[in-house]
């Protein structure tokens, strides 16, 4: 039985989506610049809403992974209010201009970050994928799960990729998890379940009304998606 994770925006959204089925929630401000750290207010109401966890995005702005030393002041503060909120985890990635992983800047977001679940987002995906995984791995930095669409725009596309990363993940119990997401919708979850068998999987926009950010959710799709991967 896996795990479905569900982007919200505020808790009307968590409420609808833990209601019909959801076992995670990513919690984003202003996805349409593919989501940034919400608001105190957002993140109180949200986690006070629902039961499930609650993962809350840690990006203070859009334009790229790479965080200057400067901006860890302002990751650090949001960091502390989303553990005195009580949310479950955090969702962050941080890149070196070489395009690997920056571990400088990880390690401090995990030691702000102790107790708390980590998810490294799609910043993955704007590197070599598999190779940057595999350094995760190695590292003695722990993550919880990796969001990825294995390096391509979606999923479907980077099944290849994936599976690589899947069987990389396999190795040891304490790698992180491969939580594919990018794309997935009930229309093709139970294809691309068939073949990589992944312990949870990340939906986005394919669980809104007309498939479209600025719609609710439709509880319907998320019903859907449970019982192809259950």
């Amino acid at each position: 039985m896996s795990k479905v994770e569900i982007i919200v925006l505020n808790s009307e959204d968590a409420r609808t989506a833990e209601a019909n089925g959801a076992d995670r929630l990513e919690l984003v401000s202003a996805i349409a610049e593919g989501g940034l750290t919400p608001s105190y207010g957002i993140i109180k109401t949200v986690v006070e809403s629902v039961k499930i966890p609650v993962m809350v995005m840690v990006r203070p702005h859009s334009y790229s992974f790479v965080y200057r030393k400067d901006e860890w002041d302002a990751i650090r503060e949001d960091i502390k209010v989303i553990k005195e909120l009580g949310a479950a985890g955090i969702v962050f990635g941080a890149l070196t201009d070489k395009q690997t992983v920056d571990f400088d800047m990880l390690s401090m977001v995990l030691e702000e970050a102790k107790g708390l679940s980590i998810t490294f987002h799609r910043a993955i995906d704007e590197t070599d994928s598999l190779e940057v995984y595999k350094s995760l791995c190695l590292s003695p930095y722990h993550v919880n799960r990796i969001l990825t669409s294995g390096g391509k725009p979606t999923v479907k596309e980077g099944l290849d990729s994936l599976k690589r990363m899947m069987e990389e993940s396999q190795k040891s119990v304490d790698r992180p998890t491969i939580l594919p997401g990018s794309g997935l919708s009930a229309n093709n979850i139970a294809n691309i379940h068939e073949q990589l068998k992944a312990a949870e999987y990340h939906f986005g926009s394919a669980v809104r009304i007309g498939g479209d950010f600025r719609n609710r959710i439709n509880g319907d799709e998320i019903q859907k998606i449970k019982k192809m991967v259950d």
